[in-house]
């Protein structure tokens, strides 16, 4: 495994805030910035950092209130401009001018706000299973259980809530599969699984149209200017087989990579998904 450091940086709101530095490329090597979905943190990124960690510097950061970071005491702060403006100080705190960008569903979102709130940030951007359409149906299945229920006491509850919620996700999983990908979403605590989020992120994304579907195409424009390679899960309920075919035709440099047989996400380590992101780092080494 490739070796990381965990280090901390200090939000605009003083929150600390977790991230995991893979920097043993070498001090020219590109900078690639992994952002993780709602309700995620920098344990999905494993794979693909230790994969990257020979060419770039992967750092995958995680949101306030999640992971190891600090929890809001504001909920009010759950949201995408807070978490954009969260990541240029994490940029200003590294010393790093422009990165690559690996943004997962909410990630993905942030990827997209951020080149067009701060053009020149990004080189070039993965936006793993998220578009400027969102469809519906998957905003109410994620609704259905961000924040809510009674937390597991075991962690063979924990593993049964997670298949419950992602059966139709990833419907190939193992018994196995199941307990590594739990094992990304809960701490142990004492041999007791921890929830690494704060429930409270569910407020704003209950209410909230920025964070639930917005029109988000005037924002996609502000992609057209650097290369960028587009996720979808070929069973997914938030990024539809014919907005990805549209994002491609719009935009002169995308390349669409769908995965067959899982949902909403792709977790990056499918060999389809490595290439792509191969092919787009080399364009910058």
């Amino acid at each position: 495994m490739a070796e990381y450091t965990d280090e901390y940086f200090t939000n605009p709101d003083g929150l600390k805030q977790h991230y995991r530095d893979y920097n043993r490329a070498g001090e020219d090597a590109p900078v690639v910035l992994c952002m993780p979905g709602l309700t995620r943190n920098a344990r999905d990124f494993e794979a693909i950092a230790e994969h990257l960690s020979d060419r770039c510097r992967v750092i995958c950061v995680e949101q306030r209130g999640r992971g190891f970071s600090d929890w809001d005491p504001m909920p009010s702060r759950y949201r995408p401009v807070t978490y954009v403006a969260d990541m240029m100080a994490l940029l200003k705190h590294l010393g790093v001018g422009k990165v690559i960008a690996i943004g997962t569903s909410l990630g993905g979102l942030m990827t997209i706000m951020i080149q067009a709130m701060h053009p020149g940030t990004l080189m070039a951007a993965v936006i793993n299973d998220i578009g400027p359409d969102i469809d519906p149906k998957g905003i109410d299945r994620i609704k259905s259980y961000v924040g809510k229920g009674t937390p597991p006491q075991t962690w063979q509850e924990a593993i049964d809530a997670v298949k419950t919620a992602n059966a139709g996700v990833y419907p190939n999983f193992t018994e196995e599969d199941w307990r590594w990908y739990t094992g990304n979403l809960y701490d142990d605590l004492d041999g007791k699984p921890a929830l690494m989020y704060d429930p409270a992120i569910s407020q704003n994304f209950d209410s909230d149209e920025t964070q639930a579907a917005p029109d988000l195409w005037p924002f996609f424009q502000a992609m057209y200017s650097i290369p960028v390679v587009a996720l979808r899960g070929g069973l997914s309920d938030i990024l539809s087989a014919e907005t990805l075919e549209r994002m491609a035709e719009k935009h002169p440099d995308l390349v669409p990579v769908t995965v067959d047989g899982i949902g909403h996400v792709p977790l990056m380590n499918e060999p389809k998904c490595m290439k792509a992101i191969d092919d787009l780092v080399a364009r910058f080494l």
